[in-house]
């Protein structure tokens, strides 16, 4: 077998398998390689020790059988997983469903998550959104924290698991997208900087040292990451990738480390004959992000969309604090504003950021489903105090108004694991850290993050405790109960009408049509569909025109009848229906 690595300032490196230690030698090739042939069956246990230093785990590893700081371990990835004949599911007219395999089931496993399939399918979802799976330190956590990223967290399963778990969704017809962090590495179990300059202190972010994306030896750690990214897609048989936080990749190059990823994403779709996609989470609100690489921008095919997020959650909670300011405002005007265009902040001032911020998008030119909406997902549910979810403090009908802008609106929709019945489990953050002083940095900073917006250091939860993740643990047995049960139907519908009416799925986003008063209740038209949505306190009567007039009543969150001649629907209070509309 052929053994390979990147350290371009090592004099001297040695590979450590079974058996004698041996020498590697330069590759007279590639500038920096090394490389040795020696025997190795699957599992054989190997490193890498520089200059005669410690044993380190494989650079390029796609197994750590014993954690981040463990030797790796060889393994086999040359067959496919799944039906050969999968033909990827495009993102167009997508639902997708962002879940955490350590907390999606008890267990924590993806054996234990493919048990859950068929209630994703049941629910009309098209992909399954995983939440980071490389190593990292101890059992459980997020996994933005981790190292390792051509490998699998061995208690989710492995790589092995994984393939199963792939496997199991194309076979029910799910695709299968995976959060994969290139801004940074987790502080534990990180042995990349012995190898070469994977990162460079030409640029600063939240998490310390940038990843070298246009420093000298750049050129190796870009390849290194597109060459990750592509092994998921090629080796795992996934269907896209969530890239996270982009804004945090400092490239001053050209072209853009993203614009490379994504010709090169492109590129292995057309050779494999199905769609592969990139989404980003982009806090910059840029439509260069999402605007093809041909017109000038970074080729990626879609972005997250907090904005609507805001808006949304604004409208419905009435919090003002942090970034919820400039939405709360004019909660009216933002919902508007975001549903119509996408951005709220589009070059207007953010007070936030104590700047302006942003461009608008060419709600022409830009096509829906190239933004996600979403009421939820991890980052505005574990990034609260107490991870708590909008079903904590909202009622089940304010939750079905919510449901009906999200799976109705213009955007790619997308829920969080639980969502789509209420789940009153809250999801919270939650760590693992083996390196104990680590542990009290990470638990010390969370108390201090909240106590200056009033939480006292007893009320944080210890995101060391196992209890936090056990908290964390979606209760499979809520859908049975009331009002779960009426969520979880009333999500299932809107999913079909989104799925089953091109006018929900397809529409650009120049073809909605909105209309918010000031009281918050929502017309919201796209082509021969209207959403009615009214999240007061009491009946609401909504003008919706006697030149389209209803002609029938798709879906409704209470009973309602259709307008009469004057054009003007009833809505129960904290309600929404879905009417198709005649000439």
């Amino acid at each position: 077998m052929l053994f390979e690595v990147w350290a371009p300032e090592a004099g001297q490196v040695v590979l450590c398998a079974d058996g004698p230690a041996r020498a590697m030698e330069r590759d007279p090739g590639r500038a920096g390689w090394w490389r040795c042939e020696a025997p190795a069956a699957e599992g054989t246990r190997y490193g890498f020790a520089l200059d005669g230093g410690p044993v380190l785990p494989d650079p390029r590893s796609r197994r750590q059988p014993d954690g981040p700081d463990g030797l790796s371990a060889v393994v086999g990835l040359s067959v496919p997983p799944g039906p050969e004949e999968w033909p990827g599911v495009p993102l167009p007219g997508a639902v997708l469903y962002e879940l955490h395999i350590g907390t999606f089931t008890r267990e924590g496993t993806f054996d234990a998550a493919v048990g859950r399939l068929p209630h994703l399918v049941d629910l009309g979802i098209t992909h399954v959104e995983l939440m980071p799976v490389c190593p990292f330190p101890g059992t459980h956590g997020w996994g933005y924290e981790g190292v390792s990223p051509w490998a699998v967290h061995e208690p989710y399963g492995g790589p092995a698991g994984l393939r199963r778990f792939v496997a199991a969704a194309h076979g029910l017809g799910l695709g299968v997208v995976l959060d994969v962090v290139h801004n940074h590495l987790g502080p534990s179990g990180n042995h990349l900087p012995a190898f070469g300059p994977y990162f460079t202190d030409t640029h600063h972010t939240p998490w310390g040292a940038a990843v070298n994306l246009d420093a000298p030896g750049s050129d190796e750690v870009r390849a290194y990451l597109t060459g990750s990214a592509l092994a998921w897609l090629r080796d795992y048989g996934l269907d896209g990738l969530r890239l996270d936080a982009v804004h945090a990749l400092a490239d001053t190059r050209t072209p853009h480390f993203l614009a490379e990823l994504s010709a090169a994403v492109d590129g292995l779709g057309a050779r494999l004959g199905r769609p592969l996609f990139l989404i980003a989470e982009s806090d910059r609100n840029d439509p260069a992000a999402v605007t093809p690489r041909q017109a000038g921008g970074l080729g990626l095919h879609a972005q997250w969309n907090d904005d609507f997020h805001h808006a949304l959650h604004t409208a419905l909670t009435d919090e003002s604090q942090g970034y919820y300011a400039d939405f709360a405002a004019d909660p009216a005007a933002a919902l508007a504003k975001t549903l119509r265009g996408g951005f709220f902040h589009d070059g207007t001032y953010s007070s936030f950021r104590g700047r302006h911020h942003g461009r608008p998008l060419d709600a022409g030119a830009v096509p829906a489903y190239r933004l996600l909406g979403y009421a939820q997902n991890h980052d505005q549910i574990g990034n609260r105090a107490l991870g708590d979810r909008l079903s904590a403090r909202l009622s089940p009908g304010l939750l079905a108004c919510a449901a009906a802008l999200v799976l109705c609106g213009p955007f790619t929709p997308m829920l969080f694991m639980g969502e789509e019945w209420g789940a009153r489990t809250p999801w919270q953050f939650f760590t693992d850290h083996t390196d104990p002083q680590l542990a009290e940095a990470v638990r010390t900073g969370r108390r201090r993050e909240f106590a200056a917006h009033g939480w006292t250091a007893e009320e944080i939860p210890d995101p060391q405790d196992p209890a936090t993740r056990a908290r964390s643990c979606l209760d499979w047995a809520e859908p049975g109960r009331e009002p779960h049960a009426a969520l979880l139907a009333w999500h299932r519908r809107l999913i079909a009408l989104r799925r089953g009416e091109r006018d929900l799925a397809r529409a650009p986003l120049a073809a909605t049509d909105v209309t918010v008063a000031g009281d918050l209740t929502t017309v919201l038209r796209r082509g021969s569909l209207c959403v009615a949505v009214n999240p007061t306190g009491g009946p609401a009567t909504i003008p919706l025109g006697t030149a389209t007039r209803p002609t029938g009543i798709l879906a409704a969150w209470q009973p309602v009848d259709l307008p009469g001649a004057d054009g003007v629907l009833t809505l129960p209070a904290e309600s929404a229906a879905v009417l198709r509309c005649g000439g």
